[in-house]
């Protein structure tokens, strides 16, 4: 069977603000990245990008704030290709939280996205607690950032640990841990033994350096948890395909890990509560 993929993190302005300190550290400590590095991508080379990979959709990233129109317009030009993830820089008031639900009424919204290492506070902080209620009435899939972050940003309010207390008070919360989980693989995997909406995405994560533990949990009672991101251009469409291929997967647990969790996640008919 032809390779399939939906990419759950996928950034086309990179280029349109000064990319702070921290993220100029990522790209030249961690990503050896050139000046293409911070860019903006227009539709149709990301479509051809996209379509070279075997990627048929792609969840972009834009803010709750005065949202890019030049990402927004990817959606309008091909509705069958592009969905939104919305980051929030959660202060516990709602005004960000009014201005999701804007873009969630008005766009493809499929997913809300908080990273606790930028406000340094952990994901048990009530500051992140009217989201969780409103992800739940929504019923929105959330992405939390778990994992020591790579730039120098504090990393212990990012132990998946965190989201024990998170799933126990929001059972109803489908919850997907970002950027992997290192160095607590261990820690994210048992609970997602223990949790059956939480999961987890690789992104920004090159395939070939997944532990073993992960791969052993993907083939066994994690086929349904794990899913693929790239964090393109960070890592490219191209390479993280072209490495997950070479993953020790038993058969049939690439396409769940490359496409349909994803699809079930994040594109499957949301049943908002009323």
């Amino acid at each position: 069977m032809p390779i399939r993929a939906i990419d759950p993190w996928v950034n086309v302005t990179m280029g349109e603000q000064k990319p702070p300190d921290y993220l100029i550290r990522v790209k030249e400590d961690y990503f050896k990245g050139g000046d293409e590095f911070f860019r903006n991508i227009e539709v149709d080379q990301l479509v051809d990008d996209m379509d070279a990979a075997g990627v048929e959709k792609a969840i972009l990233s834009v803010g709750t704030r005065a949202p890019s129109p030049h990402a927004l317009s990817f959606a309008e030009k091909h509705p069958d290709r592009f969905a939104y993830a919305v980051n929030l820089g959660p202060t516990g008031k709602m005004k960000e939280i009014w201005e999701l639900g804007g873009l969630l009424a008005s766009h493809p919204v499929v997913m809300a996205r908080v990273v606790p290492f930028g406000i340094d506070r952990p994901p048990t902080d009530n500051v992140y607690y009217p989201l969780y209620v409103k992800c739940v009435e929504w019923d929105l899939p959330l992405s939390i950032n778990t994992g020591i972050p790579g730039p120098p940003m504090p990393g212990e309010c990012q132990n998946p640990m965190y989201l024990d207390r998170i799933c126990l008070q929001f059972p109803e919360l489908r919850l997907c841990m970002a950027h992997g989980a290192d160095p607590w693989w261990g820690v994210a995997i048992r609970l997602m033994i223990k949790y059956r909406h939480l999961h987890l995405m690789t992104s920004a994560y090159s395939p070939k350096y997944l532990p073993e533990e992960l791969i052993h949990y993907m083939n066994t009672r994690g086929q349904e948890k794990i899913l693929f991101a790239s964090d393109h251009p960070v890592l490219s469409f191209q390479r993280c395909l072209d490495e997950a291929q070479k993953l020790d997967l038993r058969e049939g647990v690439l396409d769940k890990y490359l496409y349909t969790n994803a699809d079930r996640l994040f594109f499957s008919e949301r049943k908002p509560r009323a």
